[in-house]
Formats: structure tokens, sequence, C-alpha cells
């Protein structure tokens, strides 16, 4: 018995290299590469002959071009090969984790979103479904992966195969050449989807990017202060706020009960330049769309000679942030007193005090929050502002009723109401100073619509929920009127806030500017 078991398991432990380049390509094929078949059905016409011929080229290509590339791994290193294929299943099975249960894109936007994300941020997602999908789809058939025996081919015989195969490839892409405008215009959803080569080149392309943009930044023209009138601007900067579930803007639930009863508040339609928020943070910060590396506002302003302050509660703020009076929640922890210490009302500790100690006419403070970011919703604000009932309170969002998502988003539109409250609360205590609070999300959020969750999917097929922002101003002075403009991009806040601070400068644009 012992002796049939060992012949029936030897081709597959003790295997010549081009076999088991098969054999790894097809698992990859049945394992990872359901979303992209559901995808083809679901946007070539159904009752077209194409959708045949374009899913069956496309199952034959994704499983040749594999089989290539795992067999000049393999063939250049069978340690080697066996390894990095290993790696590849596991996070394989990560990356489907996202696209099955949140409807991510595997992009250059997700990437970016995944490398930027802390610690803590990356713990929410973890669930028994995730180390599921782990085990059966990464560690199993790795584990295979590296107990087998891979027994190493002539060079004449690796070339012949890896010709043939080449040959077999074009060959089906030539037979598929009328459907190459179909698939070029799906090519970003696609690429996506094709494991593992969507992460591994999207981490790639991230990387160059960041390259090209961490470059010495370009120093603005130099600004002026015009005036010493006493003036302190408060920008906060949003987490996944999406417009569309604030009551200001016509939302059923009142989310907003403490701002939708404050004098002199303005609230304006607004996009966002992203869907996520490195990009979202760096158009708040220039003076315009440009993929150049500017000096960006705070740091423009403190060199002018305003008190900047930076506080933060989140990560994937630009790099070239540089102001002296930088605090994350590490030192804002050591200053908070209360229950809010783990949310984002550490925020405001000693906010009121910090501004009063300054020597100087003009302040510009930043507050970076955090409140909104799934997937944990349920986290994100202290019991008492868990308004609506019952809420979602698990990571996989696409287990949870609309209803419980909702209302546990909901709730931290309500704690981002209570915190926008307390800093005009604070401002107003300001009598010296003419004050302004600006506040704008970084993206916005998806919360199951068209089974898409959180954030990150590309602009150019984004839906309205992932960049429909608000864009909430108050002012202390009833003769500081603004302006009535339409829909405001992140853009604006550069030039409004040079405008409140009156601070003269060749960037300034008055078209951009909120305040007349």
């Amino acid at each position: 018995m012992t002796q049939r078991l060992t012949k029936l398991k030897e081709p597959f432990l003790n295997i010549p290299i081009h076999y088991f380049a098969l054999i790894v390509s097809f698992l990859n094929l049945i394992l990872f590469h359901f979303p992209i078949i559901k995808f083809v059905v679901g946007n070539v016409d159904s009752r077209s002959f194409n959708v045949a011929v374009i899913l069956i080229s496309l199952i034959i290509l994704v499983f040749a071009a594999n089989a290539l590339v795992f067999y000049l791994l393999c063939y250049i290193s069978r340690y080697f090969g066996k390894t990095i294929l290993s790696l590849f299943f596991i996070l394989n099975a990560i990356s489907l984790y996202f696209i099955n249960t949140y409807g991510v894109m595997i992009d250059e936007t997700m990437m970016s979103n995944v490398i930027n994300t802390n610690f803590n941020e990356a713990f929410s997602f973890f669930s028994f479904k995730f180390v599921v999908y782990v085990v059966v789809f990464g560690l199993l058939p790795s584990i295979y992966m590296m107990v087998a025996r891979l027994r190493s081919v002539k060079f004449k015989q690796f070339i012949i195969t890896f010709s043939a195969t080449l040959l077999f490839s074009l060959i089906v892409l030539t037979i598929n050449i009328g459907n190459i405008a179909w698939i070029h215009r799906h090519s970003e959803p696609l690429g996506s989807l094709l494991l593992p080569w969507s992460y591994t080149v999207n981490t790639a392309r991230y990387y160059v990017h960041k390259y090209k943009q961490n470059r010495k930044e370009i120093l603005l023209p130099d600004a002026t202060i015009k005036n010493d009138e006493k003036a302190v601007l408060v920008l906060v900067i949003g987490e996944s706020a999406r417009r569309k579930n604030f009551s200001l803007y016509g939302y059923a639930k009142n989310t907003n009960p403490l701002l939708s009863a404050t004098e002199r508040l303005y609230h304006f339609d607004a996009n966002s330049v992203a869907t996520y928020t490195i990009a979202g943070v760096k158009a708040i910060l220039e003076y315009e769309k440009t993929s150049k590396m500017y000096e960006p506002l705070p740091n423009y302003l403190q060199r002018t000679g305003i008190e900047v302050v930076w506080r933060t509660n989140n990560t994937g703020e630009p790099s070239t942030i540089s102001v002296e009076k930088y605090q994350n929640a590490d030192y804002l922890k050591q200053i908070c007193a209360g229950d809010e210490c783990g949310f984002d009302g550490m925020l405001l500790s000693g906010l009121k005090e910090q501004i009063l100690e300054s020597q100087k006419d003009k302040v510009f403070i930043v507050l970076h929050t955090s409140t909104s970011h799934g997937p944990d919703y349920f986290n994100k604000y202290p019991k008492h502002f868990e308004h609506f009932t019952p809420v979602c309170n698990r990571v996989e969002l696409e287990k949870c009723s609309q209803e419980e998502l909702y209302n546990a988003y909901d709730n931290t539109i309500v704690y981002t109401d209570y915190i926008l409250y307390s800093v005009i609360k604070e401002l107003n205590q300001l009598t010296d100073y003419k004050s302004t609070m600006i506040f704008v999300s970084d993206h916005g959020e998806s919360l199951g619509e068209n089974n898409l969750y959180m954030h990150g999917a590309d602009m150019s097929f984004a839906p309205a929920e992932q960049y429909e922002i608000p864009f909430i101003v108050w002012v202390s002075d009833s003769n500081t009127k603004l302006k009535n403009i339409g829909t405001l991009s992140q853009h604006h806040v550069f030039h409004s806030v040079l405008k409140f601070l009156s601070i003269d400068s060749p960037v300034y644009k008055e078209e951009m500017n909120i305040f007349e």
C-alpha cells in the first residue's frame, strides 16, 4: 500500500521543471482568476459570440504567459523559483481576499494605500475569513511547491519548450485580434485582477513615481504678509468622508446635529482629485494640479513667517511636509486626557492654548483626522457617539446588512460633526483673532454600492461615492463673506488660505479663492 502511494505521489513530487510550471500555472489560474472571468462575463454582451472568444482566449493567454514566466524562474534556479512562486501564492491569496471581500482593484492606487497603511489599519482587516484565504489558497499550494523535487532540463529542451509556448500564445493573441479594442478599453480593470502581476507591476510603478515625486521640492516664489491683523485658520483634513452622508447636504439621517445649528457655517459641493489619501492630501496642500513636487502649503507659510502647527492621527501625508511643530498621535496622547485619547478627539488637546502661546500674528493649524476610514468604522468613535443602531461590527463588510454598514459609517460622521463643532467652539473663544475653519476630505468612500467597499478605485471608473466630498467653512466674523461658487476642488484650499491670512504671493489665484 505504501509503495502504491509512493508511486502515485512520484509524478507530482519528482517532476521536470516544465511540467511543474504547467501545474503551478494551472493552479494559479483556477484559484485566483475567477474575478477576471466574472468581469469579462459582466462586461461583454452575453448574447454575443465574442464573450466566449474573449473568455477562452484570456484563459489560455493567462495560463500560457504565467507558465512561461514560472518556467523561466525555475530554470534559472529551482530553489529560487519555488520560493518566489510560494510567495506569489500567499500574496495572491491575500489579494483575492480583498478583491472578493471589498471589491477592490489591485492597481497602483491600491498598492499606494497598502504600502502606506500603518499597523493599526492593517490589523483592522484581520478576520477568520482572511486566515482561511491565506491557508487554503496560499499556504497549502506553497507547501506542495516547496516539497516538490524539480528535475532540471537541458538548455536545448528549455529553448524548444519556451519558444513553442511563446509561439502558441502569439497565435491565440492573433486569433483574438478583433477583440483588441475591447481588451484595450478594459485594460486597467483586467490588469488589476491579473495575479500575481497586478501587485508586482503596480508596486514597481508606485516606487518609480514615488522616486520622481521625492526629488527635491521646487520652492514657490517668496510671499509677504500684508498686515499685522491677528488671524488663525484651522484646516481639518477629513478621512474617507463622503458628501452624501452629511445631513448638511440633505442626507435624511441627522448626522450633523451640532453643525446644522451653528451660525456662519457654509458648505460647498466639492470633488477630490483621486480616491486615496496621498493624492488627496497632496492636492489640498498644492497650489495647482501638477505632477511636480512643489513646496506644500504648510512649508510655504512657515517660510513666509506664519506660525504653522501640524497635528495628525493619520498617515499618507506628503513626505515633503517639514514644519517645526509637527505633532503625531504618539505626542498628542501624552498631552491628552479623557476617553477620546484613542480617537481623533486627541487632536483637540490643548489646541486653544497652543494658539494663544504663539508669538506671531498669523497662525495656521492642520488637523489630519482618520475618523471614517474603514473597514472597522465601529472602532473610529467613542461608544456614546453610536447614535444609529444596529451597527456593522465586523471587518467583512459584505456580511453586514446595508442598514448596519450605513449606521456604523454614519456614526463616524456624527463624531466628525462633534470634532468640527469643538474646533469652532475653541475658535469662538479667541476674541482677539479673526478666525475660520475649513473642513475638506481627502476622498470619499463606497459602502457596498455596486459591490464596492471603501476607496481606492481608479478615477477613470471610480463611483461618485469615492470622490464627492464635503467642503465646509465656518467664519468668526459675520463681515467675512464667501463667494457663491459651484463645485469646488481641493486646490481651492491653498488660495483661500492665502487670502484669509492676508498673504501676497505671485502664485495666488483669485478665481480659486472662496472668500470675497
